[in-house]
């Protein structure tokens, strides 16, 4: 399938926030940080902007051409965070977890400690494609076209799966199982992948 993928610009965020926000309602891992379903959307508005924001600031924020699909790409050494969201993300995660905030922080901070920080790669934060567009294969349309972009620069890449349903296709591309980690207090496991360089 052929697609016309783009960068996003910053007049994007809030459909890019928007797409993220409906694809991961359900999602495993984020649905089990943000429990309640009746306010989740409304969480996730105010929560996805900073882990986009960063990323729109490098250039590799990926695309189809009205947002159906997004892929949040971080490249080698890039900060997940603008300075502003990061000097304000302690106040965020109260905001948005409230009496959770400190297993929200534990969390977050696995997610962290099981980054490769050895080798220099593209880190896939987030990808998702909405729901009124599911089915049609625009989501690995777009994850085919980034990849090959990164294998021109010579580079691997990693991403966590928070869905165990996705695994098949992630592996359909190239990536495959390096290890896992569960989130806190029993909570359900993630799973890391590494593509290596083409």
């Amino acid at each position: 399938m052929a697609i016309k993928a783009r960068v996003a610009a910053a007049k994007d965020l809030p459909s890019v926030v928007e797409t993220i926000t409906v694809s991961f309602m359900d999602d495993p891992v984020w649905s089990w940080i943000f429990p309640d379903p009746s306010t989740r959307a409304d969480v996730y508005r105010r929560w996805w902007p900073s882990f986009v924001r960063g990323a729109l600031e490098h250039g590799w924020v990926r695309v189809t051409p009205g947002c159906e699909a997004v892929a949040v790409w971080l490249p080698p050494g890039a900060a997940e965070f603008t300075e502003a969201d990061e000097q304000a993300f302690d106040q965020l995660v109260i905001e948005c977890a409230g009496p959770r905030a400190d297993l929200v922080h534990e969390g977050i901070a696995l997610f962290e400690a099981n980054r490769p920080s050895n080798k220099p790669h593209f880190y896939l934060s987030l990808f998702g494609t909405h729901s009124d567009h599911r089915g049609q294969g625009l989501g690995m349309a777009l994850l085919r076209e980034n990849l090959e972009l990164i294998d021109a620069e010579g580079l691997p890449a990693y991403l966590e799966s928070t869905n165990s349903a996705n695994l098949a296709r992630y592996r359909s591309v190239g990536f495959e199982k390096v290890g896992e980690f569960a989130m806190p207090q029993g909570g359900p496991v993630i799973t890391t992948m590494w593509r290596a360089a083409r």
